[in-house]
């Protein structure tokens, strides 16, 4: 009797799955998601796991859901929490898998898990990999991967030369049925991770994600039809209050409850209705960025992460997560990631930028730490995001913003900062909330770093 063992990782809905689609169904089908225990233990240098529990909560929520439709197809899930490599390689032993499936994924980690399987896997177990969840798969890429251009500009005319994106697979109807003698089911949340069982967002955000296919089919329908946001989207990108100036598809996207592919075919037939406008088309512009830096990741593999022991924490650095800089731009913004595991991308680019060049602390800190606190942590996109600002990946200017400049352009009457600073809502609105050691000295010391003559600003100017 064929077997195939599905094992999913940021893969995590039906619809426009490969590991879903068969060209000969085998006889049964066997759907296993291994969360690693390495990502529950501390780190040393972060003093926090690389998973923090708004994510975790996310994920929880995500599989508990993609449970229910495998049900209604027939099939189930099976979630373990251990080395991945060891429970699917063993599962695929003790139920005699002729085929285990995996998404190609491109962090390091999960490309050496993949080595270490094949390694394990009982002869005449075949392995397949297939790319999925981007706009375009391997074989659809105008150059090949060792030969990516160095820049996205180079990327996107070359991609846009090549042709269409192909269009999102429905969701099976059915699925082969589970092996009668396999386990199913997961362990509860608080069992796991009691911190990520109770994790609630702060009852000033103004959008509460939650995981599985259904919330992210839900929100691409509110944002394109029901709201509309989408046809202004260009210009409400840089916002920082509110539900709809962003898309908020990042987090279903990173865990695979929504592929680019379904967001792409989403927006073409809102334009096909409405006709295509700038912000229709800077919503794939961006799907495009999403997919450049997964193929930039591939390529340059462990490079891509530097060193891989972090150095230690720094008071500079704890302040910075914490958000108790004193510059209430960032410390803003990072006690809204805190509280609800997502930030704005202008927010995301100022803190990483005062991090690196005004505070000094090795980038990589910072990654690790949007890894532990963002719900949508994509490891391609958040590493080479900040390789980008500290100017060590492929574009080597590094980009420094002007964080007054910014908060000045961005939160004029500093809605934001005083939204999370309850500190600076006692100050009248205007640009003394982004200055506050200038409107009461008494009460604000300088930010860090204190330097004569350096009052807070940030360096270059950058307004992209």
């Amino acid at each position: 009797m064929s077997l195939t063992l599905a094992w999913l990782r940021h893969d995590l809905r039906l619809a426009d799955n490969p590991l879903f689609q068969f060209e000969t169904p085998p006889e049964q089908l066997l759907c296993v998601y291994v969360l690693d225990r390495a990502w529950l233990e501390t780190l040393p240098g972060l003093e926090a796991a690389r998973i923090g529990p708004a994510r975790l909560r996310f994920l929880w929520e995500s599989l508990i859901a993609l449970r229910g439709e495998l049900l209604r197809r027939g099939s189930d899930l099976l979630v373990r929490v251990g080395d991945p490599v060891m429970v699917v390689a063993e599962l695929a032993d003790r139920h005699g898998a002729s085929q285990v499936r995996v998404r190609r994924d491109a962090g390091r980690d999960e490309a050496q898990q993949v080595h270490r399987l094949a390694e394990r896997l009982g002869e005449g177990v075949a392995l397949c990999q297939p790319d999925s969840g981007l706009l375009l798969d391997e074989a659809s890429l105008p150059v090949p991967v060792a030969a990516l251009p160095g820049s996205f500009s180079a990327f996107r005319r070359r991609v846009e030369r090549a042709g269409a994106v192909s269009a999102a697979l429905p969701a099976p109807v059915t699925l082969p049925p589970w092996p009668e003698a396999a386990p199913r089911g997961f362990p509860p949340l608080g069992k796991v991770c009691s911190r990520a069982a109770s994790w609630t967002p702060d009852k000033r955000t103004a959008y509460r994600f939650v995981g599985g296919e259904a919330e992210g089919l839900a929100r691409l329908d509110h944002y394109l039809w029901q709201s509309g946001a989408v046809a202004r989207y260009k210009q409400t990108r840089n916002g920082l209050l509110g539900a709809d100036f962003s898309t908020r598809f990042s987090a279903w996207l990173a865990h695979g409850c929504l592929s680019a592919r379904q967001v792409h075919d989403a927006v073409r037939a809102w334009e096909a209705r409405h006709g295509a406008n700038e912000s229709s088309g800077w919503v794939i512009f961006e799907l495009l960025w999403r997919d450049y830096f997964h193929w930039a990741a591939r390529q340059e593999g462990a490079a891509l992460f530097g060193p891989r022991r972090l150095p230690p924490r720094s008071d500079a650095f704890r302040a910075w997560c914490e958000g108790g800089t004193g510059m209430p731009f960032i410390d803003a913004a990072m006690r809204e990631l805190a509280a609800t595991g997502w930030l704005s991308n202008r927010a995301r680019q100022n803190v990483a930028s005062y991090l690196v060049h005004e505070l000094g602390v090795d980038w990589r800190l910072g990654a690790a730490w949007f890894e532990h606190a963002l719900i949508d942590f994509d490891v391609a996109s958040n590493w080479g995001n900040w390789r980008y600002v500290a100017g060590v990946g492929r574009d080597p200017r590094g980009h420094r913003f002007d964080v007054l400049w910014q908060a000045a352009r961005y939160d004029p009457d500093g809605a934001y900062v005083a939204h999370w600073l309850p500190e600076i809502a006692v100050l009248p609105p205007g640009s003394g909330r982004h200055r506050p050691w200038t409107v009461a000295p008494e009460h604000f010391a300088l930010p860090l770093p204190e330097a004569p003559g350096q009052g807070g600003q940030a360096g270059a100017r950058q307004s992209g």
